[in-house]
């Protein structure tokens, strides 16, 4: 894959902040103690990048 192909979109760039939003609910659930809730907002997270990762 070329770096050329890479088409960013307003969708791509909403998928990876809803991702990045994700991630931060992990920490704070890390934080909290809560560490099952964390690994399935993890999980979630990691599902989103992964789409929109396969969306480019």
């Amino acid at each position: 894959m070329d770096i050329g192909d890479l088409h960013f979109t307003y969708g791509n760039v909403a998928v990876f902040a809803v991702a990045a939003f994700l991630l931060a609910g992990v920490y704070s659930f890390v934080k909290q103690g809560l560490k099952i809730a964390a690994l399935v907002v993890f999980v979630l997270a990691a599902l989103t990048f992964t789409g929109g990762v396969l969306w480019l």
